[in-house]
């Protein structure tokens, strides 16, 4: 098998299966954790409310369940964020994706962004782990690198780029950037904009190594008709 082969036979494992629109039912979600059984992929992605609900539906597969806190605009009181994400580990979540104090960092207010991270991440260490969304449309280069140091120095295990519903989305440079200026043992997920497998493959190849997207369906239907595959 070609490097692109292997990669596609090992996409399934790099999908936060993703569903957070306002509108989304407990149809909408029981469908979602269908979808991910079906395809194998590493977790769905939820709003805090569904994980009863998605405890239930993947009970015995395997399947995780990942719960966004602070979301889309990360400007709640830390305690809330730390709150949050506390209730969505005690009810079955295993990752949490927390999006930091976007204004904060802007302003270059560092050491609040900082404890506003280390707050969720003591608030369900041995319980979760702790992805940060940087919404990387809002910031510059630097922003960037700094954000990276500060989720790694705050003991975050994932930077992420995106919530979806900001400006931009994820690109190939950015995950190359934020993964040169975090540790090896710390993730790196694309989020915002992964909707067909060749974006997905490029995103993997320029450093991801987790992918959120609400079109992992759609992604793995475009591996069945892949040539490499």
């Amino acid at each position: 098998m070609s490097d692109q082969s292997n990669l596609i036979a090992k996409l399934p494992s790099y999908i936060d299966h993703t569903l957070l629109k306002a509108d989304a039912t407990s149809q909408m979600v029981r469908k979602l954790c269908e979808e991910a059984v079906q395809y194998g992929f590493y977790s769905v992605c939820v709003n805090g409310i569904w994980v009863p609900l998605c405890k239930q539906a993947l009970a015995g597969s395997g399947v995780r369940i990942s719960v966004v806190c602070g979301f889309p605009l990360g400007a709640n009181d830390s305690g809330v964020k730390a709150y949050e994400a506390a209730k969505a580990a005690e009810a079955g979540a295993s990752e949490i994706d927390m999006v930091l104090q976007i204004g904060q960092l802007l302003e270059g207010n560092f050491d609040a962004v900082r404890k506003d991270i280390r707050a969720v991440v003591n608030a369900v260490e041995g319980q979760a782990i702790v992805k940060v969304i940087f919404e990387t449309g809002f910031l510059n280069e630097e922003q960037k690198k700094t954000a990276c140091r500060l989720s790694e120095e705050a003991g975050a295990h994932y930077v992420k780029t995106s919530t979806g519903f900001g400006p931009g989305g994820a690109v190939a440079d950015d995950i190359r950037l934020m993964r040169a200026n975090v540790s090896s043992s710390i993730g790196v997920k694309a989020s915002g904009g992964v909707r067909d497998l060749q974006t997905a493959l490029n995103m993997i190849e320029a450093g991801a190594t987790r992918l959120g997207t609400s079109s992992g369906v759609a992604i793995m239907q475009g591996v069945s008709g892949s040539s490499t595959y």
